[in-house]
């Protein structure tokens, strides 16, 4: 009997569903996202692939190993701000960080807009109004020593008031409690006595850092949307068991991986973002099988372009993010994104006369023009269309007929303002959306001390395998791979299925060289035993669990850190550093330091600082292979051409009639030149003039440049 490993991804428009068989054999299918009852666009998803495989749901459900789910449920709560009512608890004086912010207001270099007109910006609107806010006496000075005992009697009363208030969540965040939590720890203990249910976010459970503010604000977030996110994990946890699924749920995180559903309902802030981190987890683990270490993964989809780097077989790490303007800690798999995709917006500037796309986006209802919804205004899918990338019969495998007439009216009023044809002018809103997507995977690569020309880009997502050959080009890059074929515009929902267990602890002790061994070693070993511990109630046996340790370091008086790598340096996994390893880590921060802020930019005369240890826990999901196929007999791909359209190419400055391949027809070995067009069931692959494609056994196509 076959047993299936199943990832689920919701998004906005649609939920992709992957399921991999035992045997190596790969399905997918999508259905209409459901909001706000997300689950039933979930169960109906895996509907679809289990009439597929000619099963009664109940029986694909008993034979699935393990399913993993990608949500944005927590984030959908976020953006629409439908969050619960949340009571804030904090050391009294301090009742006002969450309100005074940092004075960039989560404004950065990526936000133009907001940078070049600061004078002009505002803060949110608030998260937790001032009346929903408590101070309580306590103190704990920085070296974690108690300078005032916890007023358990006014605690008592700040829970009696804010629950007299009709609060939903109870957020507690204390000045410097990662140095001593027993503090949070009891109030939170009041709170539970006192109401039983309610949900109660600590700071030291959540993001025990440095850094009052965005440790203050992730605490905070986790409350907001708390109760919505777990109330909806329970749910649906339930409603598996019920049709027969009887293995532990899991649940992807923004970390890279995936955690139990059960710590997914204790902290929902790591579910952020964790839909876009799945791109990078599948392309992690098919970059592994190609052998290819250095990826840039890029997912196109209707609103927005995602992008993250792999170096050397890892991802980039992050520890702090920004949603809605607060930022907050958390550590997560670094996500750039962009206000960038299919549904883009097109629009001419009144004042300048110049063209502008995005980041405003038509979204999946009204959607482009040509969806015949009621949008007149161009999108970068109605560009895509007028310029023949796209077949309006053959939209999503058929399944939608898009009308060209209406994208070629909406466009032509633009064309009209700015004095160019309809084809230049649908050629233009193409290139300015390309060439913002090569702007930021530059900015991505460069901020991270990486040149993208010693990259692979992963092109997926809907629309991410139409663009790339233009985008990719314009970095220098050699080679763009669009992963599995069809699986392409689902290939988050693949990284679901394929991710390990994964646990992210951290532990703050700010120390100054000379560093002493013994307490960095006490340090590491102490992160070791909470992974173990964590790991173990999740029943991960030890010999399957591995643990990487890093640690954030900076010059002494600096205040950014960098993230210096320790697998080099400690013992085979294990939570101790040799003397001569630790004298090696001075030269490991340089390098590191130097690949950001160029050469140079380091001071080895300057004492260091540690600042945050870090273990990353994994525990691998599945022993999973894919089919690979056998070199095809048939080494001209034209076995697989379907016909010919009229395609306009920029580089060209003309319309051509393009040859037309069916992707699902490509085997092993073919390989065609551009211009080209290969048309799967979710996805384009527009190959551009002097572009050669090639299929490689697993079915990946490639991408190659010099014609």
């Amino acid at each position: 009997m076959e047993h299936y490993q199943v990832g689920v991804d919701i998004g906005g428009t649609f939920t992709d569903c992957v399921v991999l068989s035992s045997s190596g054999d790969l399905l997918a299918a999508k259905s209409p996202s459901t909001p706000p009852h997300f689950a039933t666009g979930m169960l109906n998803a895996m509907g679809l692939v289990a009439e597929r495989l000619e099963l009664d749901f109940e029986s694909f459900c008993s034979r699935i190993s393990l399913l993993t789910h990608g949500t944005t449920v927590g984030t959908n709560t976020l953006i629409q701000r439908r969050g619960s009512k949340v009571g804030l608890i904090t050391t009294k004086g301090h009742e006002d960080i969450i309100h005074i912010m940092r004075g960039s207001r989560g404004i950065d270099s990526r936000n133009l807009n907001p940078l070049v007109h600061f004078p002009e910006s505002q803060k949110p609107v608030p998260i937790v109004p001032k009346r929903y806010i408590r101070g309580v006496s306590e103190r704990v000075d920085c070296h974690g020593e108690v300078v005032v005992n916890l007023n358990e009697a006014e605690v008592i009363r700040a829970v009696d008031e804010l629950l007299a208030l009709g609060v939903e969540a109870i957020a507690v965040g204390l000045l410097w409690s990662f140095k001593y939590p027993a503090h949070e720890q009891r109030i939170a203990q009041i709170i539970r006595e006192r109401a039983p249910g309610m949900f109660v976010s600590i700071s030291v459970e959540l993001a025990p850092k440095w850094g009052e503010y965005e440790r203050m604000t992730a605490t905070v977030l986790n409350a907001y949307i708390g109760p919505v996110t777990s109330n909806y994990l329970k749910q649906l946890d339930g409603q598996l068991r019920a049709a027969g699924y009887r293995r532990p749920l899991q649940i992807t995180s923004c970390g890279g991986g995936s955690i139990s559903v059960e710590r997914a309902i204790q902290a929902p802030l790591l579910t952020l973002d964790s839909g876009p981190v799945s791109g990078v987890t599948a392309s992690l683990f098919m970059g592994k099988l190609i052998k290819c270490d250095n990826i840039i993964t890029t997912d196109m989809g209707g609103t927005s372009f995602d992008v993250g780097i792999i170096h050397r077989g890892k991802p980039a790490y992050s520890s702090i993010a920004n949603v809605a303007q607060y930022e907050y800690f958390i550590p997560k798999v670094d996500i750039q994104a962009i206000g960038s995709g299919g549904g883009s917006l097109a629009r001419v500037d009144p004042l300048t006369q110049t063209l502008r796309v995005g980041p405003e986006s038509a979204g999946a209802d009204p959607g482009p023009a040509c969806y015949g919804k009621g949008n007149t205004t161009p999108t970068v899918t109605d560009a895509d269309v007028v310029l023949g990338y796209i077949d309006p019969d053959n939209f999503l495998g058929g399944r939608i007929r898009l009308d060209r007439a209406k994208s070629e009216e909406a466009i032509a009023g633009v064309a009209t303002k700015i004095g160019l044809g309809m084809f230049e002018t649908a050629a233009g809103i193409a290139k300015i959306a390309e060439f913002k997507m090569a702007d930021i995977i530059r900015k991505t690569t460069v901020e991270k001390g990486f040149d993208p020309r010693d990259f692979t880009v992963f092109a997926f997502g809907g629309a991410g395998p139409v663009h790339a050959g233009v985008f990719s080009r314009e970095l220098g890059v050699q080679r763009v791979l669009i992963p599995l074929n069809r699986i392409a515009s689902t290939w988050c929902a693949f990284g679901a299925a394929t991710a390990d267990l994964l646990h992210v602890h951290e532990q703050v002790d700010i120390q100054s060289s000379p560093f002493r061994l013994d307490r960095v070693n006490r340090a590491l070993a102490d992160l070791a035993k909470h992974a173990r511990e964590q790991m173990k109630k999740d029943g991960v046996p030890a010999f399957r669990l591995r643990l990487s340790f890093s640690i954030d370091m900076r010059h002494r008086g600096q205040i950014n850190e960098v993230e210096v790598d320790l697998t080099a340096l400690t013992e085979g996994g294990r939570p101790k550093l040799s003397a001569q390893a630790l004298n090696d880590l001075h030269g490991t921060f340089y390098e590191r330091y130097e690949a950001i802020y160029g050469k140079g930019s380091s001071y080895a005369d300057a004492r260091l600082e540690m600042v945050t240890f870090r273990v990353r826990a994994q525990s691998a999901t599945q022993s999973l292979t894919l089919k690979r196929q056998a070199k095809s007999r048939q080494a001209s791909a034209e076995s697989a051409r379907t016909g010919y359209r009229k395609v306009f190419w920029s580089d060209l400055g003309e319309q051509k009639r393009t040859p037309i391949y069916d992707g699902a027809q490509l085997r092993n070995g073919m390989e065609l030149k551009g211009p080209a067009v290969i048309e799967t069931t979710d996805t384009n692959i527009v190959l551009q003039p002097k572009q050669r494609l090639r299929v490689d056994a697993l079915g990946n196509f490639e991408i190659l440049f010099g014609g």
